[in-house]
């Protein structure tokens, strides 16, 4: 990077809001680029970057917690972490303000700034989901469906009334896209394993259920995907619905679209998600809740302001009139491509468009199981095991061999099947992502 200081000889502050896939890259990127010519401030909400793939490996024992997420001073020295939620932008003044955990306000200053505040579970109008269900995008999330999973069986077991045991050993996963998908087939195995070890919960023979308003599995990937996943599942005796969707959610059970009603204490909410409300707040032109942003992804009338990621409405130059879907694959790429933009408007290279192609999708089934698509050749069984653990070790920054030791102990030792009681349900509303934070003001 040029010498980019602005009169007065001090160095500009580039600062970064969001530490998902996007923002993560970018700081990342932006770190070796800058070589102490830039400040770099990251401003996030927890000190981790979470790997979200691997959530559902960390909710079912395979993983452990930490090592699903990547620290964030451990693996960007030379940033400035600023634990805090982004609330406001001054783009006039070049301020962003933010609340910290503890509920204090601070505010700072930019030069240039990135916006890749992520994205939220996404809400549906239907009564009582919010007040009975449970999404899955962080780690307190994951950790409670663990205890929750066990829980239910134990509660299950120790049940008299027939009705209630079946609903306590039923679960009820909403969306069948990539993640309800992983969740439905990695609990089902977790269930299985804890039903075969205790003959008093595998006479209740758990019972999932993966719903979707979709005509197949997996509907926004390639058909031969759809098809392996769904064998999968149906031969593991998840009953697979198609075309159908929650019309009301209870605490005992929820109504669904064909007027039958499933008891079940257990409803995983994993319909997608929606650009963070932070984005509508800006006062900037948005497209389907997204920033609207140039094929260079700045905002248009505000070359000093970046965005990338599920937040920001990138075009798709292979598709025209299309942007971008709100994929890890996308977020990653584009955040690599804002730190060369905002470096080449400090005169290190010209900038560029971003223009990516899907290099292809894996989706991990649990065991053995796993369907993929590298540059386009559909694999199952094995090799696509195999294909999707090494992408995954692969697109890891950091604790890669813990991971495949996890693995690996996974595979000869019995899987740890217990409560560990940190993550009460009120602290994983549906409508929240990240840990709870004070309210917005």
């Amino acid at each position: 990077m040029a010498d980019p200081r602005p009169a007065g000889g001090r160095i500009p502050r580039i600062v970064i809001v969001g530490a998902g896939f996007a923002g993560y890259h970018a700081a990342r990127s932006l770190l070796r680029r800058a070589r102490g010519r830039a400040e770099i401030v990251l401003v996030n909400p927890t000190d981790y970057f979470l790997y979200l793939p691997l959530l559902p490996e960390v909710a079912t024992g395979i993983l452990e917690p930490p090592h699903a997420s990547v620290s964030l001073p451990g693996t960007l020295p030379g940033v400035r972490l600023v634990l805090g939620e982004a609330i406001a932008v001054d783009v006039d003044r070049r301020r962003v303000s933010y609340v910290n955990p503890d509920g204090g306000h601070g505010q700072l200053g930019y030069d240039r700034l990135v916006l890749a505040a992520g994205s939220v579970n996404r809400l549906l109008p239907i009564p009582g989901v919010a007040e009975h269900a449970h999404g899955f995008r962080g780690l307190p999330e994951a950790m409670y469906l663990r205890d929750h999973m066990t829980r239910q069986l134990e509660l299950a077991s120790a049940a008299s009334d027939p009705e209630e045991r079946r609903a306590r050993s039923t679960f009820v996963v909403v969306g069948a896209g990539y993640t309800g998908v992983e969740v439905c087939a990695h609990g089902q195995l977790y269930t299985e394993i804890m039903a075969y070890r205790a003959p008093q919960i595998g006479e209740l023979k758990p019972h999932w259920i993966l719903i979707d308003v979709a005509s197949r599995v997996l509907p926004e990937l390639d058909q031969r995907l759809s098809v392996t996943a769904d064998r999968v599942l149906r031969g593991r005796g998840v009953d697979v619905r198609t075309g159908t969707s929650v019309q009301e959610a209870t605490p005992t059970g929820v109504k669904l679209s064909d007027g039958e009603f499933v008891g079940t204490h257990s409803l995983i909410w994993c319909v997608g998600v929606r650009p963070d409300p932070f984005v509508d707040s800006l006062g900037l032109e948005t497209r389907k809740g997204r920033l609207v942003v140039d094929e260079y992804l700045t905002v248009p009338g505000h070359p000093e302001i970046y965005a990338c990621g599920d937040a920001a409405a990138v075009p798709d130059l292979t598709r025209p009139g299309e942007i971008t879907p709100m994929t890890a694959q996308h977020a990653q790429r584009q955040g690599k491509t804002v730190a060369h933009n905002v470096a080449a408007s400090y005169g290190q290279g010209r900038r560029r468009q971003y223009k990516h192609r899907d290099l292809g999708f894996v989706v991990d089934l649990g065991d053995s199981a796993a369907a993929a698509n590298p540059l386009g050749i559909p694999m199952s069984g094995l090799p696509a095991k195999a294909v999707t653990r090494g992408y995954h070790l692969l697109a890891m920054p950091s604790n890669r061999t813990r991971i495949a030791v996890d693995w690996a102990l996974d595979a000869v030792l019995r899987r740890q099947i217990v409560q560990v009681g940190l993550v009460r349900s009120v602290s994983v509303p549906l409508d929240t992502a990240t840990p709870e934070l004070p309210a917005r003001r």
